[in-house]
């Protein structure tokens, strides 16, 4: 046997006995497992998604003179306050940041295998995740029940002019300290519903091209509401979805299920990776749909 040929049969043997190494841990990609690495590429591709609606919502926002100003839309607060600019949403942001933290806190926990841990900081993060759903719902709740917005119907809308509002008999309505009911260009309004019949307020336009004349409130784009219900629907599914998934590995943590694996604590990880994403996502949410 040459020399080049007993060399080539050298690497060759080389290449075969380190073949099953690389499969096995010992050159993973990026220094993640397979799972991890599957993981990854879920949540790039949810992330494009997720992109695709806050554009398209964006696009619309700044398009459409009429839009509703979140500041009036999302200015209620649970024990009839009704003027508290974004605080309920900034409340439910605080909360599902901070169920990141302990979800942090469970994956330390889980890479130093202390069960007891494991169990104490996801069982945190799944009461977090609860209260983020729970304050959703009632979001919800109060902005169809009480304000009747739906998917194809907005009862918020924005002038786009300066006006006053007129009384049923045609004279400029009052406030409750005698000044005239008016408004300037970019107010957000309410249309009320009462016993079944939408109440339009009539007003006079004051400035502008059409001044002097008569109008009345009109409904806001449609597209507010669908977004609205579709992505914090969307966002809130995931969240949803989380909790199921934290609860299941929580009670096979308890089991002793993971202990057995050659992987150890590897699933905490994984579900680590989806809450944070889960996370970040409503802080665009939020951005993007509450400040814009």
């Amino acid at each position: 046997m040459t020399t080049d040929t007993h060399e080539h049969a050298q690497v060759g043997h080389h290449d075969n006995a380190s073949g099953p190494e690389l499969w096995e841990g010992g050159r993973e990609p990026f220094k993640a497992s397979y799972g991890k690495l599957m993981m990854w590429y879920f949540l790039v591709s949810d992330a494009f998604t997720f992109s695709g609606f806050l554009i398209a919502y964006g696009a619309l926002r700044f398009s459409v003179p009429t839009w509703p100003l979140p500041d009036f839309v999302f200015s209620t607060f649970p024990g009839g306050f009704h003027h508290a600019p974004l605080i309920f949403v900034t409340v439910m942001t605080f909360i599902l940041i901070l169920s990141s933290v302990t979800m942090v806190r469970a994956v330390q926990e889980g890479k130093r295998e202390n069960k007891k841990g494991v169990v104490k900081w996801m069982g945190l993060t799944i009461i977090g995740g609860l209260m983020f759903l729970s304050c959703q719902a009632w979001e919800w709740t109060k902005l169809i029940a009480k304000e009747h917005m739906t998917i194809t119907t907005n009862p918020f809308g924005t002038h786009t002019t300066d006006g006053v509002y007129l009384n049923p008999d045609g004279t400029e309505a009052k406030k409750e300290n005698g000044q005239p009911d008016s408004f300037k260009a970019g107010t957000t309004y309410l249309i009320h519903k009462k016993d079944g019949e939408w109440h339009k307020r009539v007003f006079k336009i004051t400035s502008g091209e059409y001044k002097g004349q008569i109008a009345q409130e009109a409904f806001g784009p449609k597209a507010f509401g669908g977004l609205f219900f579709f992505i914090t629907g969307f966002h809130g599914f995931h969240v949803f979805s989380g909790v199921v998934f934290l609860l299941v590995i929580m009670l096979n943590v308890m089991s002793g299920l993971y202990e057995k694996r050659k992987n150890g604590y590897e699933m905490v990880e994984k579900i680590g990776l989806y809450w944070h994403f889960v996370d970040l996502v409503w802080v665009f949410v939020f951005l993007v749909f509450y400040l814009l």
